[in-house]
C-alpha cells in the first residue's frame, strides 16, 4: 500500500507535544506516513498553540509560512489543529484562507479521513467554538462514566502505534529520539484563574486511568526513554475524579523498569500537602524538581487572579522542600500588570524572588484574554508600565538563578546526556533542570566515552548563568 506523507509541526507546551504525538500514531495506522522534512509531505499538519497573544502569531505565522510551500514541492494542503484551531474554528477559517482546513479535537479519531478529504480537494465543515466544560458532568466522580462519550485528547484510546499486542495501550508515536518524553496524566482544569482561557476549550478535569498511564511509560521506556515528564493542566489534581491521587500514581511508575528519572510539571502550591511533599522527596525515580507557578506574592492580587497563597506560605513550602533535599530543583512562573497591580506589590514580589533563590523562573507580562475574568477587571495597568516591570524583575531573577546555580559549585549532581557532538563535546540536563527551560549542562568527559542517554554523576566546576559546567565521573 502507497502511504501518503505527512508532517506535523508542534508548537507551544509538552501537552501539545502529546497530542501531535497521538496525531502521528493515529494517521501511520490509518495509511499515512509521518515525514521529518515538510518539504517530502503531501500534507503539513500545524499543531497550534492558543494561550497568550504571542503564542497565537507564533502559530498563524507558522501555518502562513507552511502555506508558502504549497506547490513548491510535494505539499498540497496546510492543516490546523490543536487549540488555536479548537479555540477560535469557523472564526479562524474564515480569517486563515491560506489553512486548508481547521480541525478541532473532535476531528482527531477521524483525522485521517479529514486529511485524505482535504487532499481530494474537499475543506471539511469548520466546527462552531463552544466551552468544552460543558461537556461533562460538573461533579469530578461522574466524569469517568461518561468521558467515553467525548473527545479528550489523549484518552481512550487502544492502541500504541508499534506496541505491544496486550494490556491497556494509548495511541501514540514518538516524533522525537531522545532519552526524554512527555507522559500525559490528564487533560482540562476545573480552575478558574482569573488570565486564563485554557478549561473553556481544553474542558473540564479528566484523570486518565493509572494502568493506561504507567503502560504508556514502559512504552516509552521501550523507545529508549529514560525520563519522563508528567504533563496536564495542574498535576496536583490528579485523581480526585478517579478515586486516587498523585501520590499513588508516582508509587506505581516508580516501579517501571528502566525508567530513571520521573518529573512532575505545573504542581499547584496550594495544592501540595504533606503526603505528595513526602512521595515527591522520597520516591525512587522520582526527581527532586518542583514546578511550582506562584505566579505572584501579593496575597490581594492572588485573590483577584482567583488563585491562593501569599510570599510567607510560598517561602514555608520552599523551605520544606529544601530542609529534606537541599538540592531540589525550584522554578516558578510569575505574571506582571495584572489588573490592580500596584508598585508595592511589584516592590514585594522583588523582595519575595530575592529570599526565595529559585533555580529559574519565567517573567510575563500580563495581557488581556478573551472570555476571561482579567479582561473585565479594571483598572488596567499601561503597556509600558508592564514592560517595565517585566524588565525589572526579569533583570533581578536572572541574577537571582544565577547564584543559585553558583551554589552548586563542587557538588555532585545526577546528569542525563541528551546529546554529544562529533567532536565528543556532551550535553544534557542535571536533575533539578526541566527539558527546555531550566538551562542546560555542558559536560567534559576527561577523555570517557560517552553516548546520548547515558545517566551517571558529573561534579560541577563552574557555570554560566543557569548553565552548569561538569566533569563527568559516570
Amino acid at each position: 500500500m502507497n502511504l501518503t506523507p505527512v508532517h506535523l509541526i508542534s508548537l507551544g507546551c509538552a501537552r501539545n507535544e502529546v497530542d501531535s504525538e497521538e496525531l502521528a500514531g493515529r494517521l501511520a495506522a490509518d495509511g499515512f506516513e509521518v515525514v521529518a522534512d515538510p518539504r517530502d509531505a503531501a500534507v503539513v499538519v500545524v499543531n497550534t498553540c492558543g494561550f497568550i497573544d504571542a503564542a497565537k502569531k507564533d502559530s498563524i505565522d507558522t501555518l502562513l509560512a507552511a502555506a508558502e510551500t504549497k506547490g513548491d514541492g510535494a505539499t498540497r494542503a496546510v492543516v490546523a489543529v490543536g487549540c488555536l484551531a479548537e479555540r477560535y474554528g469557523s472564526e479562524l477559517a474564515e480569517a486563515l484562507p491560506e489553512a486548508d482546513a481547521v480541525l478541532g479535537f473532535d476531528d482527531y479519531p477521524q483525522v485521517a479521513a479529514r486529511l485524505r478529504a482535504v487532499l481530494e480537494g474537499h475543506r471539511p465543515t469548520t466546527h462552531a467554538p463552544r466551552d468544552r466544560r460543558s461537556l461533562l458532568p460538573i461533579a469530578p466522580a461522574a466524569r469517568a462514566a461518561q468521558a467515553s462519550q467525548v473527545v479528550v485528547p489523549g484518552h481512550g484510546e487502544s492502541l500504541i502505534s508499534g506496541g505491544p499486542a496486550s494490556g491497556p495501550r494509548v495511541l501514540r508515536q514518538r516524533l522525537g529520539a531522545g532519552p526524554s518524553a512527555p507522559l500525559k496524566i490528564a487533560s482540562g482544569c476545573d480552575r478558574r484563574c482569573a488570565f486564563c482561557a485554557i478549561p473553556s476549550f481544553r474542558g473540564s478535569y479528566l484523570s486518565r486511568p493509572s494502568g493506561e498511564i504507567v503502560a504508556e511509560a514502559r512504552w516509552l521506556v521501550e523507545t529508549g526513554v529514560r525520563e519522563v515528564v508528567l504533563v496536564s493542566e495542574n498535576s496536583t489534581g490528579y485523581g480526585r475524579d478517579a478515586g486516587t491521587n498523585l501520590e499513588s500514581l508516582l508509587a506505581e511508575l516508580s516501579g517501571v523498569d528502566g525508567l530513571d528519572w520521573i518529573r512532575v510539571s505545573y504542581l499547584q502550591p496550594a495544592e501540595i500537602h504533606p503526603a505528595l511533599l513526602h512521595a515527591m522527596l522520597t520516591l525512587p525515580n522520582v526527581v527532586p524538581y518542583f514546578d511550582l507557578p506562584f505566579q505572584h506574592s501579593s496575597a490581594d492580587l492572588l485573590r483577584r487572579m482567583r488563585r491562593f497563597g501569599d510570599a510567607d506560605s510560598f517561602l514555608d513550602l520552599i523551605g520544606r522542600i529544601r530542609q529534606e533535599r537541599p538540592e531540589a530543583g525550584i522554578r516558578t512562573n510569575v505574571i506582571l500588570g495584572f489588573p490592580g497591580e500596584t508598585e508595592a506589590m511589584v516592590d514585594d514580589l522583588a523582595d519575595f524572588l530575592a529570599a526565595a533563590n529559585l533555580d529559574a523562573v519565567g517573567v510575563f507580562g500580563y495581557s488581556d484574554e478573551e472570555g476571561t475574568e482579567g479582561a473585565r477587571l479594571r483598572p488596567k495597568v499601561a503597556e509600558d508600565d508592564i514592560a517595565q516591570r517585566v524588565d525589572r524583575i526579569a533583570t533581578l531573577v536572572e541574577q537571582v538563578s544565577a547564584d543559585r546555580a553558583a551554589e552548586r559549585i563542587g557538588t555532585r549532581v545526577a546528569v542525563l546526556v541528551e546529546e554529544v557532538s562529533p567532536d565528543g563535546l556532551a550535553r544534557g540536563r542535571a536533575s533539578h533542570q526541566g527539558p527546555e527551560v531550566d538551562g542546560i549542562v555542558t559536560i567534559h568527559t576527561g577523555g570517557t566515552q560517552v553516548s546520548s542517554a547515558d545517566l551517571g554523576w558529573s561534579r560541577v566546576t563552574d557555570t554560566d548563568g543557569v548553565d552548569l559546567v561538569v566533569e563527568w565521573e559516570g
